[in-house]
């Protein structure tokens, strides 16, 4: 046995060499006494948390082994991991000890007495051998604690399951009453596990991904359980172990699972007590004074107010300067007035049914109004700029359009991280997972183009629709679970604890600003009133509006836990509410002294300087369009070739560059080159040009290539568009998202932020822009009537009928026709000055069909030379990119050149008029059909061919011109679109008011049809000759007069 001891002794000092390798892995299972546990627990337990119920504390006993002492620890701690290395490298008596300990035995009986030396205790040694075999090996050991990891898991995956989100209490925030089965909500759970209620005042060791024993590396499994509930099962749901990346991971764990980590100062109470007062006593004091208009209040969610401005604190602090804001109508006029701080009298003077049509435009109701605002953050005492952006009824249209406004601020800043400019998007629960716009917004969120670095959604979950069940609206646990494709962490919080909300708001602004990524919080809360104020819930939600009518409001239930506590008192809480109460009062006597409601004051995007100062267009004229020839070649040349070095081209574009060259050489511009051209002499003169859309960069009809890639070096790319002049401004352009709704709404919020930039959407084909209805109609038609807000947007939308089927041939002219503004039936005054200039001012866009590369040059750079801005729509070609006819001479694109709104006639028949006995109008690539059709029958001088250029605003007065010149002539509208769809019915009543219902406008085209295209090529052609026979059969309409 001396022996065996000398053996021990040389086996420890070569394990000491050992240690450090070993102590990582072992120092995570070595069990600690449970006297030093409980002595370090009790030293450093946190102060109790809020919850809704007492949760149990837990205690184990104290002992000790009788030779555990200061001088023997670091002998014992070698001796241990020397048995975890291999136990039978120790004496019997310590791997007896060790086994006894792992294996749970009480504090102080783990310890067996040393083996006597003598040789005649072979007895002893059998007896020691036999409780050997009996206790678990160290196997046991290392299932515990695996148990406990895998326990602790549970909990940050599914712990906000079971989280008590519901302020009403009645609801599951996910929909599901039970409990997940590896969540211990009873003693006989822990089996699931493998563990027995025995093993609760166990101590074991916890994991680096657990943050609960703050400062102690180990707890009791009691307490493990407890820290856990705290931090998972209470007031706030988390949902993040989704999240691929560790340390967002960690992050998200140290921020909930740290002991006492959710504390606030009282004077932090105090400020969320006032701030809930004013979010409270505004919604009170409307529907005092008018108990019988909609406003959509916030009742039942009054928190948000306090929400918004602790995410808005919070980013300040970070360094944000801007916040971009986008909510629908639910608690709209709230977070104006208190988060915004729009004057209170221009929001009660809305309420006036007296109150004077708007100045200009024709308005919207005032919970679908913006606002831009600068004032200073008085926490952080920082200048910050409020931004709402106004919206229509349509839920989350508005969300892609803040995202784009946003992006372009941080652009024109050099922001390129989302430091100093972020958003922030209020969505509804029914919408937020019903609308899939939220789906297509949040696909942009990381893209290179389109990312914001991080926006913070805020749901105002109200757990109802209109009057539709949660049950019956969604098929996900949460409405947020959208977010989840973006590995954004989502945050539920019960609202009726306001200071849970609070911490949850400023974890997201923190998150924001670590990470740059998206965020959500979900605000679990009910909605006091219908879907409106007149609305009757009780008709489809009796037991919920019960309850709801039974429910003590947020701010009663804050004000009297902060009484309690000593907070505040009683006086000052009354002194709060009689503080605002007048400040509201006041403002609604100021608000009788409005007679006339000012939408400019509602204005989301103003652009300082670009009008005079009462908002009205520096002048009512635009310069020429054109360019001196010295530019043309410049850019000409740029477009032709590769101007960087050791960049190999694909042989295919090798051969286009060439044949650019040429045309520059020849003095001629086809389709992509008069795009180039117009784009680079913008960029000479300090216009940001954004190009954006489905394979816009090499264009669907392989024409553009402003993009090329190096053919050797992967991701190698060059924009010669980048190269043109050494102090000119960034062109971007970039594939999209195989998305329109989403990309046209960011495009268009692009285009809001300022006038000096050129931001075009292009469709892969043109019938695709009706996935972005929703953006069209709400928002480009009718922007300005309704928000005073101009935009410049231009989309660029393919089409054509050339035989490629009804989804890739029109572009639907006619709805964008049927929306403009002007009256067919009213023939304006002809004689005005800057007619039109004028026109296009009052008018809602612009609609132009291109015949020539020229024309489309001019219209571009005319977008932005005119003094104001308006929308413009351009149905460009197809086949016309590559048509031989399709050219123009740089003489067309001099200095002195505008943009043509009319093409007259300008072969033979212009010659001798009087001889004409057709006069044809048409638009776009039929041209070209017409024009072959009339030399293959030889009838130059009978039939003359007017293009309209610009469809609307209407050019009355050149058209009159051109009828006048004809008058022996027929006139015929002439389009390759069905007569029920394209422009027929849009120009025949104003070509009859143009003449005074003089002569009859005739129809050659297509039969009407439900398809914009048949799918059979030859059916297709015998439809293009039947029109082109009626176009030039001068007795076709004999028989109709």
């Amino acid at each position: 046995m001396v022996c065996s001891f000398k053996k021990l002794k040389r086996s420890c000092e070569r394990l000491r060499t050992k240690m450090f390798h070993l102590r990582t892995c072992a120092a995570k299972l070595r069990p600690l006494t449970a006297s030093q546990t409980v002595k370090t627990f009790a030293q450093n337990r946190p102060a109790a948390a809020r919850t809704f119920q007492q949760i149990r504390c837990y205690t184990a006993p104290v002992a000790a082994e009788p030779f555990l002492s200061g001088t023997s620890s670091n002998y014992v701690e070698e001796m241990y991991y020397a048995w975890l290395e291999n136990p039978k490298s120790v004496h019997k008596s310590w791997d007896i000890f060790f086994r006894n300990t792992n294996a749970g035995a009480p504090p102080g009986t783990a310890y067996q007495s040393p083996l006597p030396l003598s040789r005649g205790s072979l007895s002893t040694i059998a007896r020691a051998q036999s409780l050997v075999e009996a206790q678990p090996n160290v196997d046991k050991l290392v299932e515990d604690h695996l148990a406990v990891q895998s326990l602790i898991r549970a909990y940050q995956i599914r712990g906000h399951h079971v989280a008590q989100l519901d302020p009403l209490g009645i609801l599951d925030a996910d929909l599901d009453s039970s409990v997940p089965a590896d969540i211990i909500s009873s003693t006989d759970k822990l089996g699931f596990y493998g563990l027995h209620e025995s093993d609760l005042d166990k101590v074991f060791h916890l994991p680096t991904t657990t943050f609960i024993g703050g400062k102690e590396s180990a707890l009791p499994l009691r307490e493990i359980i407890r820290r856990l509930e705290m931090a998972y099962c209470q007031h706030i749901g988390v949902e993040f172990m989704f999240i691929n990346d560790l340390e967002q991971c960690q992050w998200i764990r140290q921020k909930f699972e740290t002991p006492g980590i959710m504390q606030f100062t009282n004077e932090e109470k105090r400020t969320l007590l006032a701030r809930l007062v004013r979010s409270t006593r505004f919604e009170e004091f409307l529907q005092r004074k008018w108990s019988s208009e909609k406003r959509f209040g916030l009742e039942g969610c009054e928190v948000l107010i306090p929400a918004l401005k602790t995410i808005i604190d919070k980013s300040s602090e970070n360094g944000v300067d801007y916040v971009i804001m986008g909510m629908p109508h639910r608690g709209r006029l709230n977070v104006l007035a208190n988060v915004i701080r729009k004057e209170l009298e221009q929001i009660f003077c809305q309420f006036d049914s007296k109150l004077e049509a708007a100045d200009e435009g024709s308005g919207d109701v005032k919970y679908h109004l913006g606002m831009y605002h600068r004032r200073i953050n008085r926490v952080t005492d920082r200048n910050i700029t409020l931004s709402l952006v106004a919206n229509p009824s349509h839920l989350e249209a508005a969300d892609p359009v803040v995202m784009g406004k946003t992006k372009a601020e941080q652009f024109y800043c050099g922001d390129t991280e989302g430091k100093k400019v972020m958003s922030i998007l209020l969505h509804g629960d029914a919408a937020f997972a019903g609308q899939g716009i939220v789906y297509e917004t949040f696909h942009l969120s990381d893209l290179p183009s389109y990312t914001t670095h991080g926006t913070v959604h805020v749901v105002v979950n109200n757990q109802i629709g209109f009057t539709t069940d949660p049950r019956m609206a969604r098929s996900s646990p949460y409405p947020t679970d959208v977010a989840r494709v973006v590995n954004a962490p989502i945050f539920h919080v019960n609202s009726d604890d306001p200071e849970a909300v609070m911490y949850v708001c400023n974890v997201a602004a923190e998150w924001r600003s670590t990470f740059h990524k998206d965020v959500v919080v979900d605000l679990v809360c009910y909605r006091r009133n219908g879907h409106n104020e007149m609305d009757e819930p009780m008709f489809t939600q009796p037991l919920m509006y019960k309850q709801i009518r039974k429910q003590k409001p947020v701010l009663q239930k804050y004000a009297e836990l902060l009484v309690s506590q000593g907070v505040v008192n009683q006086p000052e809480y009354e002194e709060e509410i009689s503080k605002y109460d007048k400040i509201c009062e006041e403002a609604f006597a100021r608000s009788k002294d409005e007679k006339i409601l000012h939408i400019k004051h509602w204005l989301d995007s103003p652009w300082p300087g670009f009008f005079t100062l009462d908002g009205q267009p520096r002048s009512m004229s635009c310069p020429s369009t054109g360019l001196t020839e010295d530019i043309l070649t410049h850019i000409g040349s740029v477009a032709s070739s590769v101007p960087v070095e050791n960049f190999t081209i694909h042989g295919g574009l090798s051969r286009i560059l060439k044949t650019r060259g040429e045309l520059v050489k020849n003095r001629t511009v086809d389709w992509a080159l008069a795009e180039y051209m117009a784009f680079g002499s913008l960029l000479k003169e300090g216009i940001h040009i954004r190009l954006s859309g489905q394979d816009v960069e090499r264009g669907t009809f392989s024409h553009r290539h402003h993009v090329l890639h190096d053919q050797n070096v992967d991701k190698r790319t060059c924009i010669p568009m980048n190269h043109l002049w050494p102090n000119q401004a960034p062109y971007t352009v970039c594939n999209s998202s195989l998305s329109e709704y989403g990309v046209l709404g960011f495009e268009l919020g692009f285009a809001m932020a300022s006038p000096n930039a050129l931001v075009l959407w292009e469709a892969q084909f043109g019938d695709f822009h009706n996935t972005a209805q929703c953006i069209i109609d709400q928002f480009i038609c009718p922007g300005q009537a309704k928000w005073v807000r101009q935009n410049g947007i231009v989309l660029l939308l393919p089409h054509g009928m050339e035989g490629m089927g009804p989804e890739h041939s029109s572009a639907r002219p006619e709805r964008f026709l049927q929306m403009c503004n002007d009256d067919p039936d009213v023939l304006p005054d002809l004689e005005e000055a800057n007619f039109d200039i004028n026109q296009l001012y009052d008018c809602n866009w612009v609609v132009v069909n291109c015949s020539t590369p020229g024309n489309f040059f001019h219209v571009l750079r005319r977008q932005i030379l005119l003094p104001f801005r308006k929308p413009l729509i351009i149905f460009t070609p197809k086949s016309l990119l590559r048509h031989p006819e399709a050219r123009t001479s740089f003489d067309e694109m001099l200095p002195g050149t505008h943009f043509q709104r009319v093409i007259p006639e300008n072969g033979p028949a212009s010659q001798n008029p009087e001889k004409v006995k057709r006069l044809l109008f048409c638009t776009g690539k039929v041209y070209y059909d017409l024009t072959r059709e009339r030399a293959a029958r030889n009838m130059a001088e009978e039939v003359a061919i007017t293009r309209i250029e610009q469809l609307s605003p209407f050019p009355f007065d050149l058209l009159l011109k051109e009828v006048q010149k004809y008058p022996n002539a027929e006139l015929a509208w002439c389009q390759e679109e069905h007569k029920n769809q394209g422009y027929y019915d849009y120009v025949k009543p104003r070509l009859r008011t143009t003449i005074n219902r003089s002569r009859p406008v005739w129809y050659a085209g297509r039969d009407p049809a439900a398809a914009p295209a048949t799918g059979n090529k030859k059916t297709h052609l015998t439809e293009l000759q039947r029109l082109l026979d009626t176009a030039f059969n001068l007795d076709a309409f004999k028989n109709l007069a």
